[in-house]
């Protein structure tokens, strides 16, 4: 039986965000994952300034001898499926588009942590003071970083709640051969926003350098195969793209941070990430989330102590002060169908709505300032 003070299950940027920090505060900090990095992850993947103070990124350093994708995003292309749709630019780079292969990678190579990676977990149990997963490992605190399907979520009931929105997505990557770019509309670092008419999803063209991302999500996972064959349909149709796909969507679900309080703590355990469920409803980013509970988890821990009780109370009481109270719900959920077409269409043919709103609001979060890692 290996022992250590903090075992992280999950090794997306969630995991080893808060391994980091847990590492440098001399903790012993083992991270565990059921795949091999570099790993795809469904995502249209782009990441704001924010979250890279926030992870203290060296952006020379990460791009050096060209080995991973750092695209600047200094516009957006903004409307309705089958809508009028609005360009806003900006002067200086507002976002980046990264590869979530590589950006994962990079960032769990980093965080100093013992890494134990193909290796699902198939048991959790209580021993003492401690808890023990699949007979091998032992730790005084578990934090469950594994996203949506993360087993120290399940184990803690956290995914029981029938009032969560669940977000369903479908997403393809890949390289853009010589054909793919003469038949490709896409303008680099100017990501490509569609909502659907009924405000239930979005979905988005993104294209990073020599890499063209494509998705769509949406509330109801049960018509996600016929609004993402239109939206392809609806991007033939519109010359966005004169190609067909390269090969297969892959799918994905997440929680959203809405109509409840998620359960953050027990005994011994803290969950982060999209184990919680804290994807922004507007967006369903993940990414800075995830990162920022992370690093909280790994403020309060180290802190406090691994074992102490105060970790896990302020834990929560830090996490609540730092996301607020989750919303109710969306509007689409019970305003009526002709209401919603009616403010969709009034609402997203407007620059100031596009850029105040769905682009500085709901996407980029220019309206909260970067969390202080070091704090």
């Amino acid at each position: 039986m290996t022992d250590c003070d903090v075992l992280i299950v999950g090794g997306g940027p969630a995991g080893s965000s808060c391994a980091r920090h847990l590492v440098k505060a001399g903790l012993r900090v083992i991270v565990m994952d059921k795949k091999t990095f570099p790993r795809d992850k469904v995502c249209a993947g782009w990441v704001t300034p924010q979250v890279m103070r926030t992870l203290d990124m060296d952006l020379a350093d990460y791009t050096s001898g060209g080995a991973r994708v750092l695209e600047p995003i200094t516009a957006f292309r903004t409307g309705l499926i089958g809508g009028k749709l609005v360009h806003t630019t900006y002067d200086e780079p507002v976002s980046y588009g990264i590869r979530r292969c590589e950006f994962d990678t990079y960032l769990l190579t980093r965080c100093g942590a013992n890494l134990h990676l193909g290796e699902s977990v198939t048991s959790i149990e209580r021993d003492g003071d401690t808890w023990a997963v699949n007979g091998e490992v032992r730790a005084k605190l578990l934090i469950g970083a594994g996203g949506h399907g993360c087993p120290v979520a399940r184990r803690l009931g956290a995914r029981s709640n029938p009032a969560s929105t669940v977000i369903a997505a479908q997403e393809i990557e890949f390289p853009m051969t010589a054909e793919h770019h003469a038949a490709c509309e896409i303008e680099a670092s100017t990501p490509e926003l569609y909502f659907c008419e009924d405000l239930a999803g979005y979905g988005w063209c993104f294209r990073k350098g020599d890499y063209l991302n494509i998705g769509l999500g949406r509330a109801d996972a049960k018509s996600m195969p016929t609004h993402m064959e239109a939206f392809v349909r609806f991007l033939r149709d519109t010359g966005r793209i004169g190609f067909d796909m390269p090969g297969r969507f892959h799918g994905h679900a997440y929680q959203l941070y809405e109509r409840h309080v998620p359960k953050l703590v027990d005994t011994g355990v803290m969950l982060i990430g999209d184990a919680v469920g804290l994807a922004y409803p507007q967006s369903g980013e993940g990414i800075r989330p995830a990162v920022e509970s992370g690093i909280i988890a790994a403020q309060c821990v180290a802190q406090f102590g691994v074992d102490a009780p105060e970790a896990l109370d302020q834990y929560s009481n830090r996490m609540l002060a730092r996301f607020g109270k989750p919303r109710r719900g969306d509007a689409s959920a019970w305003l009526p169908a002709s209401t919603l077409r009616s403010l969709a269409q009034t609402l997203m043919g407007t620059r100031w709505f596009n850029k105040r709103i769905v682009i500085e609001r709901w996407f980029l979060h220019q309206q909260q300032p970067a969390l202080v890692a070091s704090a």
